[in-house]
């Protein structure tokens, strides 16, 4: 026997409570009973009537024949009258697009999806990340280390001050960034790397100070014309201006 997988199970339960309201409205109703035979049980509870009325005398016999023969007649004119046709709908298209739901929703699934993936448990992911966090934290402490017995000024410690920013930005400490960064342009200047910084120092004091808007206004004015963070830069330097 085949095993199915959990979230197949999972996907068809969801299915089926989802439908399960639309299905009952499609069920059968009972049909009520049509004119002819309310006006067939209507007439025979007349003359049960008359014949009561008769028999407890509140009735002569004369009359009572007569109203017999008048709701007889008009029972056999409601015998004779049929019922107009039922104008219920087929629900077989219905059922049809009922049952074409679910199945069009597990074809873009399987088709897009990734059914046979291994689940990923959240405490294992959640360990998985402090883990890297971790790593990262370390590679931190040895660049920072490393950086300490080098000539500040030199192009090794220019490129560990560079990889010390991104690794910094990459655990979301954008003022280690920043601090990294500028210190790698005043070895050399680079107007891509000092976009970076200004935006870096901006995200970390939550707005274009007057820090970030000098590394801005630097980065615009040694980059080339078709730079493609231009527009951004300017952007960001009226929002200072602005204040």
């Amino acid at each position: 026997m085949v095993a199915v997988p959990a979230i197949w199970l999972a996907a068809a339960l969801l299915a089926g409570a989802a439908l399960a309201p639309l299905a009952l409205t499609l069920r059968p109703a009972l049909s009520a009973r049509g004119r002819r035979e309310a006006a067939l049980a209507l007439h025979r509870a007349q003359l049960t009537e008359l014949d009561r009325d008769l028999a407890e005398g509140r009735i002569a016999r004369a009359e009572h024949q007569g109203a017999v023969l008048e709701v007889e007649r008009r029972l056999l004119s409601a015998a004779a009258t049929g019922d107009p046709a039922s104008g219920a709908a087929p629900r077989g298209p219905v059922w049809a697009a009922l049952a074409m739901v679910p199945l069009a929703a597990a074809l873009l699934y399987w088709t897009g999806g990734s059914p046979s993936l291994p689940a990923a448990p959240l405490k294992a992911r959640l360990a998985a990340a402090e883990q890297q966090a971790r790593e990262q934290a370390r590679l931190v402490m040895e660049l920072r280390t490393v950086l300490a017995t080098l000539d500040p000024n030199s192009e090794k410690a220019r490129e560990g001050y560079v990889l010390l920013g991104n690794t910094e930005a990459r655990l979301g400490d954008m003022t280690g960034a920043a601090g990294a960064w500028k210190t790698a342009l005043a070895t050399r200047f680079d107007p891509t790397l000092a976009l970076e910084a200004a935006e870096a120092t901006a995200e970390a004091n939550g707005r274009v100070t007057a820090e970030s808007a000098a590394l801005f206004r630097r980065a615009l004015a040694a980059a080339p014309s078709d730079a493609p963070w231009r527009q951004m830069a300017e952007q960001r330097l009226a929002e200072y201006k602005d204040r």
